[in-house]
């Protein structure tokens, strides 16, 4: 099914919404400028992740291999004293779950990996990346937001990726096509007392590492 035109309830026209991750590929298709996995957290798993200690939570920036991520990210966990159990051990199977996908998906064999701990408006104007491609997912706190802007100026209807829900997004240097006029940007939490976990992964080029 082609998600990519198709205008979907909470959704901008461009973006593809799929049920299921192998429906993602539809990113790949002219005209979509983004696609989203609609997915829930498992509820045990987001109500441990929303009482994590804000010092526990793991940070990083690291590039990759593919294959390396699940036993990365553990490492990551352990200098982190992220509590162990069966929720850590979900949350480090999705992120390398995420990490296969993307990379297959963008025949990628590196890896930009990012755990972001945010509690400030990191990013908060709208923007594309100048990067090939991206996926972002939001673990904890208010997910990614989007929108439509032909002119540049900042979209009149926005768009929030639900908290769990991967979005992958084009960056200015997807080869040869229009740019499309969808801009995201981090949700503006300053002043909330909100803690944002956010995943960042970036397929690795020659092109993006002299960036």
């Amino acid at each position: 099914m082609n998600f990519a035109r198709k205008k979907i309830k909470d959704a901008a026209i461009g973006v593809g919404i799929a049920d299921d991750p192998t429906a993602l590929s539809t990113f790949l298709k002219p005209g979509c400028a983004a696609a989203i996995w609609r997915r829930q957290t498992p509820p045990e798993v987001q109500s441990w992740l929303d009482g994590v200690d804000v010092e526990t939570l793991p940070r990083a920036r690291v590039i990759l291999p593919a294959h390396a991520v699940g036993e990365t990210v553990q490492r990551l966990f352990d200098m982190a004293n992220l509590p162990a159990g069966a929720e850590r051990d979900w949350l480090q199977a999705d992120i390398a779950g995420l990490a296969d996908m993307f990379s297959d998906l963008m025949t990628a064999s590196f890896l930009r990996l990012r755990l972001d701990v945010v509690t400030t408006n990191a990013c908060r104007r709208f923007h594309i990346d100048a990067i090939t491609a991206r996926l972002v997912c939001t673990y904890r706190g208010t997910g990614t937001q989007y929108g439509i802007s032909t002119d540049g100026t900042e979209p009149k209807r926005v768009f929030t990726v639900q908290t769990g829900s991967p979005i992958l997004l084009r960056g200015t240097l997807w080869p040869a096509e229009t740019p499309s006029g969808l801009l995201h940007r981090s949700p503006p939490i300053e002043g909330t007392g909100e803690t944002r976990l956010v995943l960042v992964l970036d397929p690795v080029t020659d092109q993006e590492d002299e960036i």
